[in-house]
């Protein structure tokens, strides 16, 4: 008999075990439902930001072909302005020569000025 209590036992423990296996499945199916829940709710978050990011990209897109106008623009006025600077420089230099050959003028009318200075200074006194 002994045989047969101790099989008894062992059966009644497998039937324990068993249960509690089920119960943990249980708990673990539950679990499992909540964080499948959690998981679509993150998902729906994440297919909105997703949307956002899209519109976000797509205005990105738009700005940067207009920077990208902009910045041929500049460059089609960079290389205006660098055809304006030499010609600038060459006005300059231009201006540079007038202003030697007017210091020379300059000169030369001084020297006049005293040579008719001292002309008038020797004639004689008309009064």
């Amino acid at each position: 008999m002994t045989s047969d209590q101790d099989l008894t036992r062992r059966v009644r423990r497998l039937e324990n075990d068993r249960d509690a296996i089920y119960e943990l499945l249980t708990d673990m199916g539950t679990v499992l439902e909540d964080h499948t829940r959690r998981l679509d709710g993150i998902d729906g978050r994440l297919d909105g930001i997703d949307g956002r990011l899209d519109r976000m990209d797509v205005r990105l897109d738009g700005i940067d072909r207009r920077l990208d106008g902009i910045d041929r623009r500049l460059d089609r006025m960079d290389v205006r302005l660098d055809r304006m600077d030499v010609r600038l420089d060459g006005i300059d230099r231009r201006l540079d020569g007038i202003d030697g050959r007017l210091d020379g003028i300059d000169g030369s009318l001084s020297q006049i000025t005293t040579s008719l200075t001292e002309v008038l200074r020797r004639l004689p006194d008309a009064s």
